[in-house]
């Protein structure tokens, strides 16, 4: 299928990656780029889908990816070296905040994955690694942009389309800010000093108040990619869970 105009040779080449799949309607992107990994596509490969039907973000949570709505895409990467799974998470956050930002659009990041604008969730990360043995083999980096709206009326109160703050934007536009920060993702085992300042600057958690997974004050993440609380009985590192605000 063509994507907003482009078939996937055209895609590859203005995107600047080694291969472009666009399809019209899928389970979720990351169902597929691991398909392509088994069958040993390229490092930068990509994924594109009009809709999804069974998006899905943590923990199981379906992500809305209605047909034309948004950017539904997953990215293969082949690290040489582990990466901590929350450290690629935040590092691909980063480059979504990025390319907000070249767009004129100031984004903020949720620990762990969750792009926010006004206080409500844009986009979405998820990273899927698969392992042969002690190896790490790939790891599959989805994303979802809303872009289009209107939002069901049962997830606008805490979701926003990107084209409430910038008429006219479509796909292509952000595809286009947003893969050159895609391509050159690090693989670093962690976040670095200038990482972790730049997430500082950005944190959409930080000195918050939270109630889940511990309770406590938000106070940054560590350069594993875990977040810092500041409890009554002292400093946790808090790697998974569900943040909740108190």
């Amino acid at each position: 299928m063509k994507y907003d105009g482009l078939d996937t040779a055209a895609l590859a080449a203005r995107l600047g990656v080694p291969s472009c799949l666009a399809l019209e309607r899928v389970t979720s992107t990351l169902d597929i780029i691991h398909e392509l990994a088994v069958e040993g596509a390229p490092c930068g490969a990509l994924v594109l889908a009009d809709e999804q039907v069974s998006g899905r973000g943590r923990q199981s949570r379906r992500w809305y990816s209605p047909k034309g709505g948004g950017v539904w895409l997953s990215s293969l990467k082949r690290p040489s070296r582990p990466v901590e799974g929350g450290v690629l998470a935040l590092r691909t956050g980063l480059a979504v905040v990025r390319a907000l930002t070249d767009l004129d659009v100031v984004a903020k990041l949720k620990w762990p994955n969750d792009v926010m604008l006004h206080d409500r969730k844009l986009a979405g990360v998820l990273c899927e690694a698969r392992w042969r043995g002690p190896e790490i083999a790939w790891v599959a980096l989805g994303i979802g942009i809303n872009v289009h709206g209107p939002l069901p009326e049962e997830i606008a109160g805490r979701a926003i389309s990107l084209d409430e703050v910038l008429p006219g934007v479509d796909r292509l536009m952000v595809l286009d800010a947003l893969m050159p920060w895609i391509r050159d993702l690090c693989d670093r085992p962690n976040l670095d000093e200038s990482e972790c300042l730049e997430f500082g600057q950005c944190d959409w958690l930080v000195d918050r108040a939270i109630r889940e997974p511990v309770e406590g004050t938000a106070r940054g993440v560590d350069r594993t990619g875990a977040l810092v609380v500041e409890t009554p009985s002292g400093i946790e590192h808090v790697v998974g869970g569900n943040v909740v605000p108190a």
